[in-house]
Formats: structure tokens, sequence, C-alpha cells
């Protein structure tokens, strides 16, 4: 023994992505992270939904290799006891790259088909990556048609002129007869997501 102290190595973190759907009950998301963390992994991120009568909960897990495998052969038996469709897959973590410009736009409209996707063609003809989407629709009542509310967040990995996508995101909301809110934020200033 040459007296060398030994130093350990820190385990390399495996990552997981698991979605798990099913009817919506007092206590099942309790029971999934409760499952998660007994063996092991973190949960990184997550989002939860309800549509319709159904909920959906999806995570980014990370953990040792072992934790990983673990949590893979035992979360769909805990799916099957919960009546629950669990989809998983590995994954890797990586490094955002920085973004110029960070977009949010609200809108309100009355709502009929095919409008989402309008806005989602709007960020994609000038090269804007969605990272968040939410949308729901309040059903028509005595006093007003069904009305459709979206909110999505987007990230432009070029330089634009903030100016080209607000006249573009207006244009498309006075086409729609939409109220809509926009929000450009250059990299140069905080990230200060509006409310």
């Amino acid at each position: 023994m040459t007296g060398r102290a030994i130093l350990s190595q820190p385990q390399q973190q495996h990552y997981l992505v698991i979605t798990a759907l099913g009817a919506d009950r007092p206590g099942i998301v309790n029971t999934i992270t409760r499952q998660v963390s007994s063996c092991g992994c973190n949960i990184e991120d997550s989002r939860l939904a309800m549509l319709g009568e159904e909920f959906t909960f999806i995570m980014f897990l990370s953990g040792s290799w072992n934790n990983i495998a673990l949590i893979e052969s035992t979360l769909p038996l805990k799916g099957a006891e919960l009546e629950l469709l669990i989809v998983m897959k590995r994954t890797t973590a990586h490094e955002r790259p920085a973004m110029p410009a960070t977009v949010w736009v609200k809108v309100e409209v009355k709502d009929s088909p095919h409008l989402i996707e309008r806005f989602t063609d709007l960020f994609d003809s000038h090269q804007m990556n969605i990272a968040e989407l939410a949308s729901k629709t309040t059903p028509r009542d005595a006093t007003r048609d069904a009305q459709l509310s979206i909110q999505i967040t987007a990230h432009s990995p070029a330089n634009n002129d903030a100016a080209i996508i607000e006249q573009a995101f207006h244009k498309l909301c006075t086409e729609l007869n939409a109220q809509g809110s926009i929000n450009v934020v250059s990299s140069t200033q905080p990230e200060d997501k509006p409310q």
C-alpha cells in the first residue's frame, strides 16, 4: 500500500423521460412521485395537465444507471396497478444554446379549428423554436361563443429584429379578430416571464 488517497469518481448521471396518462383520482401524482423517489431518482423537470377526465404527467428524471434501471423495471408494474399508460425513453441532458431572443405571446380568440396551427406556423416561418405551448378552450355560454386561450414561449436562435415578429403577430391577430399580446426579450435583458 502506497498511502495515496483514492479519489472516488462522481457517478455519471443518466436521464429518463416518463409520461404517465390515466384517469385522474386523488393521490395518483403522489403515488408516482413516491415511486420515483423510492428508486433514488431525481425529478429534474415536470409538467402535469388535465385533459378531459384524464391527466398526463411528464417527468424528466436523473439518477445513476442503477436508479434509472430500477424505475424502468418498477414503474410499469405500478402503472398497471394504477391503470396508467406509462411511456419511458432514455435521453441525455444537454446544454441549451444561448438564444438571442425569447418571445412570450398570449392570445384570446373565438374558438375554431386550425387556430393553434396558425400561431405555431407564424413562429416556424420566423425560424423560432417553440419551447412551451398551452391552450384552453372555454365553452360557449349565454353571453359569448367558445373562446380559445393560447400561450406560447418561443426562442430565436438568430438575432432577428423584434419588430418583425411583433408586426407579423399583430397582423395575424387582426386577421383572426383575436386579442393578443407579445413580449420580446433580448438575451441582454433579464428574462422575467410576464404573468
